[in-house]
């Protein structure tokens, strides 16, 4: 296996406000093949996101190694974080420009990728003229624009009502299954995982538990009894921990926003 993601002894401490450390990584391995779909799967605060952070240069205070080599890394968060003062083609013009892509290019991955997502009819709408799950298709839109070799994705599709959700999941399926990107997706859905992974790491207070390929195979429907039923099984491999496992929340001494952080070339190349 090609791999494009390596993580070998990573460690990352918060430090609190009373002086004192506590390890929110714990000495990670981890190997991510070429074209691979892999879920992390985990609590709120077993370190999901922090990883993700790493892995996206966005965060560099580590000990250990992480590198990544599969080309440029897409990032989409759980908020699409458009500019509200452009229009959905403003944006995707916005990141285009400050990933220097061709500019020959724009048409053709514009218009790609807004049909995929059905948001052809959209392109002149503004942030707050769509709804929130086309708002999370054009952040996705504008990720995929960009030709991101890695795309790392933090819970995209919580904050949505499940049955849009369940449209997004499958079209980032077929997406996936044309373009064959890396992808590392991080969710606390045992059924979201099981539906979209090749692989599934399950990880709690800041450690990888264990490893499930899924068996099931490709394409998947929603529906598919075989999701659910290895979905249970993955549930059961670790008792209810996954649910149930609390990791007391640490305020680092600072809190920046990443975007407040970053300057308008880099956020645009995170897709923030």
């Amino acid at each position: 296996m090609n791999s494009v993601i390596e993580v070998a002894s990573l460690r990352k401490s918060f430090k609190g406000r009373d002086g004192t450390s506590r390890a929110v990584l714990k000495d990670l391995d981890l190997a991510v093949g070429a074209g691979e779909f892999l879920c992390i799967l985990g609590p709120s605060g077993c370190g999901k996101s922090t990883l993700l952070n790493v892995l996206a240069g966005l965060d560099k205070a580590y000990e250990g190694r992480a590198c990544v080599s599969g080309g440029r890394v897409g990032y989409l968060f759980q908020e699409p974080r458009l500019l509200p003062w452009l229009t959905a083609d403003g944006n995707l013009d916005f990141a285009l420009a400050s990933c220097r892509v061709p500019t020959s290019r724009w048409s053709e991955l514009k218009s790609r990728y807004l049909a995929m997502t059905g948001l052809s009819e959209y392109r002149d709408y503004y942030p707050h003229q769509i709804s929130g799950g086309m708002a999370q298709r054009l952040a996705l839109v504008r990720a995929l624009c960009v030709e991101p070799g890695i795309l790392l994705m933090d819970e995209p599709f919580s904050g949505l009502d499940e049955i849009t959700a369940r449209r997004i999941r499958s079209d980032l399926l077929s997406i996936w299954e044309e373009t064959r990107k890396t992808i590392v997706f991080v969710t606390h859905s045992a059924y979201e995982a099981c539906f979209l992974a090749d692989r599934i790491l399950v990880m709690s207070g800041g450690a990888f538990r264990q490893e499930m390929r899924v068996p099931i195979a490709r394409p998947r429907s929603y529906d598919d009894l075989a999701i659910f039923e290895f979905s249970r099984d993955v549930i059961k491999a670790f008792g209810d921990g996954i649910g149930r496992e609390p990791v007391p929340s640490v305020i680092p001494v600072t809190e920046p926003s990443l975007v407040d952080d970053l300057d308008r070339h880099i956020a645009a190349r995170m897709n923030i």
